[in-house]
């Protein structure tokens, strides 16, 4: 499969999975609202999607994949499928005392990353039984994140990106058929999350049967191929991605600052997350096993043309998303959320935080592309390193804006959003220096492209926007056919001048859309 058509095929799911995405949250900030049980939950909801995009999605899959792949190009599908039974059984011995530890230990570790929290002691309370019923949700979302790494690595990435559909619509269905029964809707909420881990493991679990691709338990062995993934995982848990550490710690921060803050950035972040979503994640799901296999067979100069697609269609769909979320940050917030329980007020913070965090955005897709260029090497120690440097910076930004300005919230957002930009400007600078990635001339050239296209695109979209100024300021019909008018305006005058520019040609586009063979399994005969 081309790297075209696995982006577009994870990006086809990611994106219907992020519209679910949005209906979810409709109805949680309508029933939950943007006050002290939101806040709660959110912060239950944070816990085991942190460590899950630590272990899971980030330092499991960053060294399991070039394992696999490793694996199936010198012994073979045989050997690969026994090495992921193998490092089954050691994330289950992992994960298993960890949830448990971390369940009993809930109340301290909230008072760590919530330390502004403990002021309200029922609040407090609140968020440590959300957490403890929502936390299991990592226990399985990890196993299905080894499920998903194998299909991914065979050239099957449709089930693995449809699964996050099944969270959103646990969550929608929990929320609205379990809070007229409990107390208050965190814990139909946090129930929801709990299920979602559940449905998503059995998920893929099928769809491994379905390919053939057998992994049942066995006892935990410590291997030369298990000591090598501790080895290459140990660093990314560290590291973990700079993002996923800097919205632990816009937490931290926002537990400090009044209630409805932590709401008003879970919301915010929702919408942010969309293009990133669609196109970071994408990006980096299909190119890690892509570059990992040609790396391995010694095609390094289609690994680099790879590299350099990669980072264009980060470039070409972030740099327009970004303009349009600052500019439509408002009207996106109001006609999405102002509803229920969810008042202008809430709309004019979470509106704020979503401006900054666009301006990070185009980075956050160059690191999702940049990345694999040093996992797929088998290298987690020098993300890591950058990572832990954009942290501190991260770190000093907070304060400088907390305590030195009067940013509030929309400083946490945008100190997450610069020390993303050093982050993917490190990681570029590295990989240039050995060599691994040197920016072709068409990359160049279209950049440049671009950037004047998404500038005309935002020209046009400040203009729609005074103009349509009256009807934006309302979450009715009006409003919602207004903010579509505008959002189909700008993507329209992007094609247009997309195509007068040369940006994207048609015959590119087929290209990188034709299908090729996938990988197929031997005969399931042949597995030990």
């Amino acid at each position: 499969m081309t790297l075209g058509r696995a982006v577009a095929t994870v990006g086809s799911f990611t994106l219907l999975s992020r519209i679910v995405g949005f209906v979810r949250d409709i109805v949680l900030s309508a029933v939950l609202g943007s006050g002290a049980v939101a806040d709660a939950f959110f912060v239950a909801f944070k816990l085991p999607n942190f460590f899950r995009r630590l272990f899971a999605e980030g330092a499991f899959s960053a060294a399991f994949v070039p394992l696999f792949a490793r694996e199936l190009q010198d012994r073979g599908y045989a050997e690969a499928i026994t090495f992921a039974r193998q490092a089954q059984a050691a994330l289950l011995l992992v994960l298993l005392p960890f949830s448990v530890l971390l369940m009993l230990a809930m109340p301290w570790l909230l008072a760590l990353l919530a330390p502004g929290m403990r002021d309200d002691q029922p609040t407090f309370a609140l968020a440590v039984e959300f957490s403890r019923i929502a936390f299991p949700y990592l226990l399985f979302i990890s196993l299905a994140a080894l499920y998903g790494g194998v299909l991914n690595s065979l050239d099957r990435f449709a089930h693995v990106a449809a699964t996050p559909i099944l969270l959103n619509l646990a969550l929608i269905g929990a929320v609205l058929g379990l809070s007229p029964m409990l107390s208050n809707a965190g814990y139909a909420a946090s129930i929801g999350v709990a299920v979602a881990g559940i449905l998503q493991w059995l998920w893929l679990l099928l769809a491994c049967a379905r390919a053939e691709v057998r992994l049942p338990l066995v006892r935990p062995r410590w291997t030369e191929r298990v000591a090598r993934l501790v080895r290459l995982a140990t660093p990314v848990a560290i590291g973990g991605g700079v993002q996923q550490i800097s919205t632990m710690l816009d937490l931290v921060w926002a537990s400090l600052l009044p209630v409805g803050t932590i709401s008003a950035l879970y919301y915010a972040d929702r919408i942010a997350q969309l293009p990133l979503g669609v196109v970071g994640i994408a990006i980096g799901t299909a190119l890690l096993p892509l570059l990992a296999r040609q790396l391995r067979a010694g095609e390094l100069q289609s690994a680099m043309a790879n590299q350099n697609r990669a980072v264009e269609l980060g470039l070409l769909l972030s740099l327009p998303a970004a303009a349009a979320l600052w500019l439509l940050s408002d009207p996106i917030v109001r006609v999405l959320f102002e509803r229920g329980r969810f008042s202008p007020e809430d709309t004019w913070r979470a509106g704020g935080a979503l401006a900054a965090f666009a301006v990070g955005l185009p980075a956050f897709v160059l690191i999702k592309a940049l990345t694999p260029g040093f996992f797929a090497r088998e290298d987690t120690r020098t993300p890591l390193n950058i990572a832990i440097v954009a942290i501190v910076v991260n770190v000093a930004l907070n304060l400088a804006f907390l305590y030195g300005t009067s940013l509030a919230h929309v400083g946490i957002a945008l100190a997450t959003s610069l020390s993303g930009w050093l982050n993917a400007a490190m990681l570029a600078l590295v990989l240039v220096r050995r060599g691994h990635w040197l920016a072709d001339a068409r990359l160049r050239s279209r950049s440049l492209r671009m950037l004047v296209a998404t500038i005309g695109m935002a020209a046009t979209l400040w203009l729609a926007l005074t103009a349509l100024t009256p009807a934006l300021a309302h979450a009715d019909l009006k409003g919602v056919a207004a903010l579509a008018a505008v959002c189909l305006l700008g993507l329209a005058v992007y094609a247009a001048l997309g195509a007068l520019l040369g940006i994207v040609r048609p015959s590119e586009l087929r290209a990188a859309l034709r299908r090729q063979p996938g990988l197929k399994p031997v005969d399931p005969g042949e597995q030990s």
